[in-house]
């Protein structure tokens, strides 16, 4: 599924190193421009460890009500991020705002050494899913989230998932099959680890993802011979 166009285009520094601490990302300020309703302020909030501040930046609500919404943070600091936040719903008193986070993930098999194996991966790497009611402190407890970089949206406007859209991607995560991860490519050379032609090497021809199927040209009797193999039976030189 892809995510709103809306979708602000961020440069995103990856890296695989998800205990390293993220420096808190600078606050966004408010475009004088900015449309639509003005949601009044909590007077509640809890400020048990981070003062919330007054003059907070004016938001625009697009929908009234708990909904959706997708924000960026770095790859590979996403459960950085949904640990982060957690914390700061819980100590901030946001629990009525912010009701829960999401890191959408897959179940994916993969052949490694001979050996097939499953792994988790994330569906959209660098994004984080957060279900809320949008106000001015709920946005700015989460913008302010150390490994936020912002939401998907324009400006100071958020955008939230359609219906439609959280529950295609609620139905990847809940798949019964597995998906294949998929390391090579047409004109790549790769061996064949199962079946009669086990250990036998050629070259990819053809990847046909939807029936998870993959030709390859093997030396055979002297020619060429194209072989359709299934993905699992397949691994790069």
């Amino acid at each position: 599924m892809d995510l709103p166009e809306s979708q602000e285009k961020i440069e995103q520094e990856p890296t695989d190193k998800e205990t390293e601490e993220q420096p808190a990302p600078a606050d966004v300020v408010a475009s004088d421009s900015s449309r639509g309703s003005r949601l009044p302020r909590k007077k509640s909030v809890a400020r048990s460890e981070t003062q919330i501040p007054d003059d907070l930046p004016h938001v625009e609500v697009a929908v009234e009500g708990p909904a959706w919404y997708v924000i960026h943070c770095y790859s590979g600091y996403e459960n950085k991020v949904r640990h982060n936040l957690e914390q700061r719903i819980e100590t901030m008193g946001m629990k009525d705002q912010i009701f829960d986070v999401l890191i959408p993930m897959q179940e994916e098999l993969e052949i490694k050494d001979g050996k097939r194996r499953k792994v988790e991966r994330h569906i959209f790497p660098g994004y984080v899913l957060v279900k809320l009611a949008l106000s001015e402190e709920s946005w700015y407890v989460v913008r302010n989230t150390p490994g936020v970089t912002g939401f998907v949206g324009m400006g100071n406007s958020p955008t939230p998932l359609r219906p439609e859209e959280f529950a295609q991607i609620v139905k990847r995560t809940e798949a019964e099959s597995p998906t294949v991860k998929v390391t090579y490519k047409v004109g790549e050379r790769v061996r064949i680890v199962d079946g009669p032609f086990n250990d036998f090497r050629g070259m990819v021809a053809e990847i046909d993802m939807e029936r998870t199927k993959v030709r390859v040209m093997v030396s055979f009797f002297g020619r060429e011979t194209p072989v359709e193999l299934d993905f699992l039976q397949v691994e790069k030189a």
